[in-house]
């Protein structure tokens, strides 16, 4: 009698390992993914804080923020990586943080060093083998857009405004960052204006709207033209 209430036992234990594996891999199949440095369902703190404040600023995240890793935050976090061609997964990796600023390495990280790092990869996307002048006014098209009232008034804002910028839609913000970029856009940071005040900037050769092109030019540098 003994020995069948414990192969039972067994029997039940076993079941219910197999369970638990199974619907965690069922409800939460991201979680397979999830390294050290990646914030997922069940994840808090200050850094969950930040995912959440920087999703809804930017109109993907619409419940509180309350620091909580729960189903909400992972809906808003697939449906950023969607649209800013990352990994499609609901976890904030280093690439999904990455490419909203956030640096969860370093909590006392300034906003100042979280701009540097954004505009250069925006920089790094965009015009990458650009001339370095050119580089810089991509960078300083970006904080003319902040200033302006028509646009978002942060710098991730307007980066990640949908459909802005074709590095953020097809993934090149990502990309590794040329040491040009980072200094392109501590110049731009610190005042340096080579686009003359632009808020637009297109390549002609691969444009495809015809609106930008009816935008006064104010100077073509490289292979970008610069209007407002």
């Amino acid at each position: 009698m003994k020995r069948y209430f414990k192969h039972k036992l067994v029997l039940i234990l076993t079941l219910a390992l197999i369970f638990s594996y199974t619907s965690a891999n069922i409800i939460f199949p991201f979680l397979n993914s999830v390294g050290a440095a990646t914030y997922a369902w069940g994840s808090r703190g200050t850094v969950v804080t930040e995912i959440q404040r920087k999703l809804k600023a930017w109109g993907y995240y619409k419940s509180s923020v309350d620091g909580i890793y729960g189903y909400n935050t992972y809906r808003a976090v697939r449906y950023f990586q969607s649209k800013n061609g990352l990994k499609v997964d609901g976890a904030a990796g280093d690439q999904t943080l990455a490419a909203m600023g956030i640096n969860p390495k370093s909590s006392s990280q300034s906003s100042g060093n979280q701009n540097v790092v954004l505009l250069s990869r925006l920089i790094n996307g965009e015009a990458r083998g650009e001339p370095y002048e050119g580089q810089v006014a991509v960078g300083a098209v970006i904080l003319n857009r902040v200033k302006d009232p028509r646009f978002p008034n942060t710098i991730a804002g307007v980066i990640y405004q949908p459909g802005a910028f074709t590095a953020v839609v097809d993934g090149q913000i990502n990309a590794v960052i040329a040491q040009s970029s980072i200094n392109a856009a501590r110049d731009a940071l610190n005042g340096w204006d080579p686009s003359g005040g632009a808020v637009y900037y297109f390549n002609p050769a691969t444009a495809t709207s015809k609106w930008i092109w009816s935008r006064p030019l104010i100077k073509v540098i490289g292979d970008h033209r610069f209007c407002n």
